[in-house]
């Protein structure tokens, strides 16, 4: 049964001047981390991760998973959606990662893209998803982050990356400058099978208004989640299980600098799971 692991950190989003600080150190943490647990590692990092570096390393890693064993994919990095192509959505909206080339070529990686590398995996391989990003928010673009700014939502507005032709319209036929934000569901969530057993842990709730942070955290940038995710981890016992570890997290969060409320989303067994076996 082999153990295996993806880790996606994107600091950097040329052309959006919404760039953040913390992605690239999570993603590094959580190889380490994974790789003293007995995982094989392989990372895509900033210019590494672009959308089809993205999809080629998931496929790569689903594809060669067998039965028995157990994959664990994090990603760090801005959320975003975009207007749904065919029709599957309620609200009209596809939720997305954001590619390192969102903007200057790529675009983003929707949940049906996701979901099609997941939905030919073998039988009983298992996976593990973390997200530490937010998926809801406005249309309209965003003013350019501060450098010095302490914490910044993981939200890539609509209006920073797609071109206005592209934009959703509103009744006037004109862009939208608001609307009712998707769900909020990490487009991640899509690889999730509950008959398999997997699990995600996301950094925060679903809907509109709830955010993860990049934050600056003993003078050094993380994900909020990511960061509290690590410690509280590292002092769960042998044998703890997921719901454990979920429990230890939102001792740190919510807080009053992060007012997040990290989640867990699989089967009463799969939160039982021993962490990581």
């Amino acid at each position: 049964m082999a153990k295996k692991a993806l880790c996606i950190g994107i600091n950097n989003y040329p052309g959006t001047g919404m760039d953040l600080q913390g992605c690239v150190n999570d993603a590094q943490d959580w190889a380490n981390e994974l790789a003293a647990r007995g995982f094989k590692v392989s990372t895509l990092l900033d210019e590494q991760a672009t959308k089809a570096a993205l999809l080629k390393a998931m496929r790569e890693l689903v594809g060669k998973g067998g039965k028995g064993d157990t994959l664990v994919i994090t990603y760090s990095g801005h959320g975003t959606y975009q207007p749904d192509s065919d029709g599957d959505e309620v609200d009209g909206l596809d939720e997305a990662l954001c590619p390192y080339d969102l903007r200057t070529g790529g675009g983003a990686l929707s949940d049906d893209e996701i979901h099609a590398v997941f939905a030919s995996r073998k039988s009983g391989l298992r996976v593990i998803l973390i997200s530490d990003s937010c998926h809801s928010g406005t249309v309209t673009r965003a003013a350019k982050a501060e450098k010095d700014a302490d914490s910044r939502p993981r939200f890539m507005p609509v209006g920073n990356w797609l071109p206005e032709k592209l934009l959703p319209k509103n009744r006037a036929g004109k862009p939208a400058a608001t609307m009712v934000a998707p769900a909020g569901t990490s487009p991640l969530l899509a690889a999730h099978s509950r008959a398999l057993g997997d699990l995600l842990l996301a950094g925060c709730k679903e809907g509109p208004n709830n955010f993860s942070y990049d934050a600056r955290i003993n003078g050094r940038f993380n994900g909020a989640f990511t960061y509290y995710a690590l410690q509280a981890l590292r002092s769960q016992k042998a044998g703890a299980s997921y719901a454990d570890w979920h429990k230890a997290i939102v001792k740190y969060l919510p807080s009053a600098s992060y007012p997040q409320s990290p989640q867990i989303v699989g089967t009463r067994t799969a939160r039982q799971g021993k962490i990581f076996e």
